[in-house]
């Protein structure tokens, strides 16, 4: 505040000397008396400056008195209670059940079959349309995989069968299967899947293996009962 109305002071000391020099009509006494007031000025500011100066200088070099303020760190236990988990003994695996054999059934002059059951698998072996001669060089089947039993069909208890009609190529494979008659189209994809997997020894002509066009089988589904 003391400085507040010292500022007004001056600010009120400069208005009147202004008012003064208006009020002289020489030029030059009008000069003189304005350098020589902004002397005064002048002096006066650098007055002022150096008091402010001095007060601030004592503010900052001022002793501060604070408060310590002392933190304690508390150690912090770091000792786990640890437990020791033995893993469990694993289950001793299931014996696999012993791979049936398939059996053969008689031979005869009619489409071959496949049959399959839901757990038992049962595969009859015939010689397909036309018959065989084993020592004329016609062809014989060797491997007939089992289809898998379609799940909607077993969920639902639907049996029935399908007749796969196939090539036996020169190399003993099968190729081009499609369906010849079928009770349920549940079958189909199996019946069809399990046809390219048969394995033939194929048919020699002058000793040349040729193609067999037209092999039939047939593949029944049954579940066990």
């Amino acid at each position: 505040m003391a400085e507040l109305a010292q500022r007004n002071k001056g600010l009120a000391g400069l208005r009147s000397i202004s008012k003064f020099l208006e009020q002289i009509e020489d030029p030059r006494k009008r000069l003189a008396l304005s350098v020589l007031f902004s002397l005064i000025i002048t002096f006066a500011i650098l007055w002022l400056m150096q008091i402010l100066i001095a007060t601030g200088k004592g503010a900052i070099t001022s002793k501060y008195e604070g408060r310590f303020v002392d933190f304690v760190r508390i150690q912090k236990d770091e000792t786990l209670d640890t437990k020791t988990v033995k893993p469990k003994k694993p289950p001793e695996p299931e014996e696999p059940p012993p791979d049936t054999p398939p059996e053969l059934d008689e031979i005869d002059t009619n489409t071959e079959t496949v049959n399959i059951g839901a757990v038992n698998t049962k595969v009859g072996v015939g010689a397909g349309i036309g018959g065989f001669n084993a020592a004329e060089g016609e062809y014989l089947p060797i491997v007939k995989v089992a289809p898998v039993y379609p799940s909607r069909a077993q969920s639902r208890g639907i049996e029935g069968y399908c007749i796969v009609e196939y090539i036996v190529t020169s190399t003993g494979t099968t190729k081009n299967p499609k369906i010849v008659e079928c009770t349920s189209s549940l079958f189909q994809s199996a019946s069809l899947k399990a046809a390219l997997k048969f394995k033939y020894k194929p048919r020699v002509i002058n000793g040349t293996p040729i193609d067999v066009p037209g092999v039939q089988t047939q593949i029944t589904f049954e579940l066990e009962k």
